[in-house]
């Protein structure tokens, strides 16, 4: 019997990305396509300027697409309009940055149920037992009080992942999650994301330069050139790294 096929989360059809006009057009992407399974912890690498950044932001809407489709879900979001694409962002997605973006006046615990009140509502019971059981798991839940001055750079970056899933949202988008982190809070948060995937069923796309990152991943999609260079499932930081200077010496 043939396993079935997993569901998908994300999808990008022929996208590419087009900056400026004539002489002067740069293309960023180049017709790809790619999907992202749902539960799954997916990295995308690549040398610099090859693209990564620009198709994590079409995937999530924050920029468009010159030609293609996207879909989250079930919705492609290709040519939704302003307002439609932020209450998709607000509640079929999250996002976790280099920067933890935290506000300073807010305790975790506000920090956390900030998409709820951008939202326009307040948790209910059950999203807030959610919320604390979400907090527990990352290691904060003893710190739900506490201002973000009071925490480390690894507590303040899970009170940014709990924050990026509070809402249960389709799929989360890491940037760097980690280039603010120290060596072993880096492995912590890492981890953590890995496990979400797999305790939560929750989706991750990790853009990454760092092969250590990307090795927590179950399958890593190199793009070099706007175009998928390689897409291979979990590898170790030195068949990654060897990867990558490949696609470097190609370039």
């Amino acid at each position: 019997m043939s396993e079935p096929t997993p569901t998908v989360a994300a999808r990008a059809t022929g996208v590419s990305k087009v900056y400026g006009s004539g002489d002067s057009a740069t293309t960023a992407l180049d017709a790809i396509d790619l999907e992202i399974a749902a539960g799954s912890l997916t990295a995308i690498m690549g040398p610099s300027g090859s693209g990564k950044s620009t198709l994590m932001h079409v995937f999530a809407g924050l920029d468009s697409a010159t030609r293609g489709r996207v879909t989250i879900g079930e919705t492609d979001i290709t040519h939704l309009d302003d307002t439609a694409l932020t209450l998709l962002r607000r509640r079929s997605l999250g996002f976790v940055f280099q920067a933890f973006n935290l506000v300073p006046t807010l305790s975790v615990l506000g920090n956390v149920t900030l998409p709820f009140e951008l939202d326009g509502r307040r948790p209910d019971a059950a999203e807030l037992a959610w919320i604390r059981e979400l907090l527990g798991r990352l290691g904060i839940g003893m710190l739900e009080t506490r201002r973000p001055h009071e925490l480390s750079g690894g507590q303040q970056q899970r009170v940014a992942i709990a924050r990026a899933i509070a809402m249960r949202p389709q799929l989360v988008f890491a940037d760097e999650p980690t280039g603010n982190l120290d060596s072993r809070s880096s492995r912590e948060v890492l981890g953590l994301l890995r496990d979400l995937t797999r305790e939560y069923r929750q989706t991750v796309v990790l853009v990454t330069h760092d092969p250590v990152a990307a090795s927590h991943a179950d399958r890593v999609v190199f793009i070099a050139d706007g175009r998928v260079a390689r897409d291979v499932g979990a590898s170790s930081p030195k068949e990654l790294s060897d990867i990558i200077l490949s696609l470097e010496v190609a370039a």
